[in-house]
């Protein structure tokens, strides 16, 4: 049986923060990763350019049932401090809105440099871990590779969103074998089946504003084939949607008065050419008609079209979430009231520990996702 101070389950994002810092401590680490090669949703992240960071990382772009939960870590190790060491290994940044950081030069620098600070740790791909027990003194991480002995476990296995990357739900059965709660998961950051707009607008990108719950939020909203996508889209899968989503497909104006302005300053013209100036051709076309002159239109008729413009609502159930397959995140996963904010322990089974998406928090689209695997990496290594 091979002994460590400390496995981490999964080389990921968490998994090699974790593993950097518990290393730096002294720490014998081993780390047993499912796939071939280490960090390969962070190669892939962000387009290839890996948006690794966001200083707008605060509790209020994560959510959970306790998105509190993420305070301690972020104080711990946040977006500066994430920076700061992207700047100590040399790795130029790129920002595309302001606080938003990327790999200028691509994620494979960012994944070099991780590699090379995890040089301490072992990392052992290709393995697949089928259970963790304790026993009594230490734990033992099952494999297809055999049995490791370790004083510590870093569960940093993720979430179950790209199946592609080799991920797996082995971090929920481990924390449920020590009697933890797992929050139902669901598909997050992603795409929306739904018929509400028509086939005839795929394809068309435009500024939509999403209230949703407590949320409300401008971005752009692109029209598919098979429903809406876009970022606008991926960041309400993210919030609480059980009451539904309101889409506003014209946030910069209001209908209702620029068609009654429009009766007297461009009677000739249709509705639906008034509006085309604030939207595209075809969605104005859509939502107002084009075969009656603006002067013509009654106020009853102007209030429809600002209604179907402002207030596109669709009900939680006609709400049909794209799969994990084409998930960034998941919501959902181990119950954050059963570990400590503080340390990443849980407090049901000294020793084991738990990171970044495989617990009950997801991020907002935009670097949060990854900051919250380095921040919850970084305190389990501070103490495992």
């Amino acid at each position: 049986m091979v002994k460590y101070d400390v496995i981490i389950i999964g080389a990921g994002a968490s998994g090699i923060m974790a593993a950097i810092t518990a290393s730096e401590r002294g720490r014998r680490v081993g780390v047993l990763d499912l796939g071939p090669t280490p960090l390969a949703k962070v190669a892939a992240s962000g387009g290839g350019r890996c948006n690794f960071t966001n200083t707008a990382a605060a509790y209020n772009l994560y959510f959970g049932e306790n998105p509190n939960f993420v305070r301690g870590a972020l104080s711990r190790f946040g977006p500066t401090d994430m920076i700061q060491w992207a700047a100590t290994h040399n790795i130029r940044t790129t920002q595309k809105t302001p606080g938003q950081y990327f790999c200028a030069d691509g994620a494979d620098n960012i994944v070099r440099a991780l590699l090379h600070d995890a040089a301490a740790a072992t990392i052992i791909s290709n393995t697949r871990v089928t259970g963790v027990s304790h026993d009594g003194k230490n734990f033992i991480t099952t494999t297809n590779r055999g049995e490791y002995q370790s004083e510590s476990v870093i569960v940093a296995s993720g979430g179950q969103s790209f199946p592609t990357m080799n991920v797996s739900d082995i971090g929920h059965k481990i924390a449920q074998t020590f009697g933890h709660k797992i929050v139902p998961i669901r598909p997050a950051l992603c795409g929306i089946k739904t018929d509400v707009f028509p086939d005839t607008l795929a394809g068309i990108s435009m500024p939509v504003q999403i209230t949703g719950g407590r949320a409300k939020f401008v971005d752009d909203m692109l029209i598919t084939h098979f429903g809406i996508g876009g970022p606008a889209v991926y960041r309400a899968t993210v919030r609480d949607i059980d009451n539904g989503i309101t889409i506003n497909i014209m946030p910069n104006g209001d209908v209702a008065t620029i068609l009654r302005n429009a009766r007297q300053t461009h009677g000739r013209k249709s509705p639906a050419g008034v509006l085309a100036t604030w939207m595209p051709t075809r969605v104005a076309k859509w939502v107002a008609p084009s075969d009656i002159n603006v002067a013509d239109i009654r106020d009853e008729h102007i209030r429809q079209i600002a209604n179907r413009v402002h207030n596109i609502f669709i009900p939680r159930d006609k709400i049909h979430l794209f799969s994990m397959a084409s998930a960034e995140v998941v919501r959902g996963g181990i119950d954050t009231s059963q570990i400590s904010s503080k340390t990443m322990e849980s407090k049901l089974q000294s020793g084991l520990y738990f990171t970044g998406e495989v617990i009950d928090i997801a991020g907002d689209l935009g670097g949060f996702n990854l900051q919250w695997a380095w921040s919850s990496g970084y305190v389990a290594g501070q103490y495992a």
